[in-house]
């Protein structure tokens, strides 16, 4: 047997994986709301949310809604999306991304991650579409606060004559190519839940550049209702607005955005630092195009370097070894020290709600090749797992990343992991 003990003594107070920061203008919007009274769903706050998401990210229109859910959602029946159709959804995401498509009745149809980002996989698309020709909407995410192959993706959906929605919900802030994320959808879509970037507690927006949208949106997102003197309904309507509270927290929470993107990169930088020379890699962006604003760091553990470890649904084991370790053990080992982590997004072709569903990887037919990965590692004819998303699940995980967590923490927590390799 082999001692892993770090010799450290747990945190008396929590490390967090990302929580809220608040600053204090915050509360005096929300004290504002309160003592004017606009506590529903219009007020001073939405207005100026909406009008500085619409400065900071350069749409034309934003439209403040409960959550990033909701944004999703309208931006799937903004697209048309009706029962029957199959729609091409990033397949390594939050469920969030890709249950709203199946709130219209749509079915979700998986595309495969690339290494370079952790997102959507441009050369997976464009297979996606040799596949299936008849479909036209994509949603595609950005993980972690990365941009994706934007540029390849939106290229491949014009070829195809689609429409893109863009979940920027972990992005905010960030740039590609010194564009903002949430800019290149046909219609996207932010969060301001209240782990992410800034936050409300909840909520979210819907950004588009056209006033016709944005006006059905708003009218959908208020039970659909006429203009008459009396409640009228003529279409299916939903009770998705923001509250004027919450969006005093949100109008508070922008003029930092910036200051926690600076936060949040230290803590990625001091994590790459500190980790050299470890059988591990930080979640990867593409530095020549993109600025992530580095939400979560990730780490990605080298092939050679993972010990035994196995998943079921609900459950996992593995197998200490020396000089090795794995995310089960570094997670549990974290949790010891009362340090917060996360396993990487477990891909949605993996999730037993979504197993049935089409999944496509750049070497065709993902189904047929997830099970050949299962059953025996085969690679691909680039050498690499054929199944992207499963390995980066099987060897990644979310380090702590709160903007709160001080740099002599951090130190701590480097050395614990480094531990769990000895």
């Amino acid at each position: 047997m082999f001692n892993r003990d770090n010799h450290f003594k747990p945190f008396e107070s929590r490390v967090w994986l990302s929580s809220p920061t608040m600053h204090g203008p915050e509360l005096e919007y929300v004290k504002e709301a309160y003592e004017t009274n606009w506590m529903s769903t219009v007020g001073a706050n939405i207005n100026e949310a909406e009008r500085l998401a619409c400065e900071k990210i350069g749409c034309r229109y934003a439209v403040a809604l409960s959550a990033g859910t909701a944004a999703l959602h309208m931006a799937v029946k903004l697209a048309g999306v009706k029962p029957g159709h199959k729609v091409f959804c990033s397949d390594m995401t939050f469920d969030a991304t890709v249950n709203p498509v199946v709130y219209e009745g749509g079915i979700p149809v998986f595309i495969d991650t690339e290494y370079d980002t952790w997102n959507m996989d441009p050369v997976a698309l464009e297979k996606a579409f040799e596949i299936y020709p008849d479909v036209k909407v994509v949603v595609t995410a950005h993980l972690y606060g990365t941009p994706g192959k934007i540029d390849e993706i939106r290229a491949v959906c014009d070829r195809h004559g689609a429409i893109l929605i863009e979940d920027a919900a972990e992005s905010l802030g960030a740039t590609y190519k010194g564009k903002q994320t949430g800019t290149f959808g046909d219609v996207s879509a932010i969060s301001f839940n209240g782990n992410k970037i800034i936050t409300g507690s909840s909520g979210g927006m819907l950004l588009t550049d056209d006033k016709e949208q944005a006006e059905k949106v708003r009218k959908w997102s208020t039970q659909a209702r006429e203009n008459a003197p009396w409640y009228q309904h003529e279409e299916l309507g939903y009770n998705y607005r923001m509250s004027n509270v919450i969006a005093g927290v949100v109008r508070g929470q922008f003029g930092y955005l910036d200051e926690h993107i600076a936060q949040k990169k230290a803590i990625y930088e001091r994590y790459k630092e500190g980790l050299e020379g470890l059988p591990v890699k930080m979640n990867p962006f593409d530095a020549s195009n993109s600025e992530p604003n580095f939400w979560l760091s990730c780490l990605l553990i080298e092939e050679d370097a993972m010990c035994a470890q196995v998943r079921g649904e609900c459950d996992v084991l593995y197998r200490p070894e020396n000089g090795k370790s794995c995310p089960t053990e570094i997670l549990e080992t974290l949790a010891k020290y009362n340090v917060e982590g996360r396993p990487i997004w477990k891909p949605m072709h993996m999730q037993p709600i979504y197993r049935m569903n089409g999944f496509v990887t750049r070497e065709g037919n993902g189904r047929a090749k997830t099970n050949a990965y299962i059953a025996g590692g085969v690679k691909g004819k680039d050498g690499k797992p054929l199944d992207v998303g499963m390995d980066i699940f099987q060897r990644g995980l979310c380090l702590p990343s709160d903007n709160k967590m001080t740099a002599e923490q951090q130190t701590v927590i480097i050395e614990i992991i480094k531990g769990c390799f000895e």
